[in-house]
């Protein structure tokens, strides 16, 4: 295993610093629904190749995708003024030692939400209007 030297090492650890100061922001085309703590995310399957499998395959038009405790948690904590930083904070309160590894878990989580496109991940806080 390389071990990394000062310089690698300050800009991995400033990498993960700008990473949680980013603010989670919820895609406002999405639908959910929170029923008791738990969040059920409801993503509409309306492309090209969606459409053709629901004629062909009799497919649904949308899936209902429900989030764990800690999942939904993180998800109504999700306002556009919090960064990942903050909501860590919140999760460390509200779960204790069962969020740890926390930020990397947060970390893992956030990218997931970015990647299928759930959330945008802004750089600095929103402007209040």
């Amino acid at each position: 295993m390389k071990r990394l030297n000062k310089k690698e090492a300050g800009s991995l650890n400033n990498q993960q610093d700008n990473y949680l100061d980013k603010i989670p922001v919820r895609n406002g085309d999405l639908d959910w629904i929170e029923n008791n703590g738990l969040v059920t995310v409801i993503q509409k399957n309306n492309g090209l190749y969606d459409r053709m499998a629901q004629k062909l395959f009799k497919t649904p038009s949308e899936s209902k995708i429900d989030l764990d405790r800690f999942g939904s948690f993180v998800w109504l904590q999700i306002d556009g003024n919090r960064s990942i930083y903050d909501i860590g904070v919140l999760v460390k309160a509200r779960f204790g030692k069962d969020a740890e590894p926390l930020y990397e878990r947060l970390s893992k989580y956030f990218y997931t939400l970015n990647e299928v496109k759930y959330i945008t991940l802004e750089d600095k806080r929103r402007e209040e209007k």
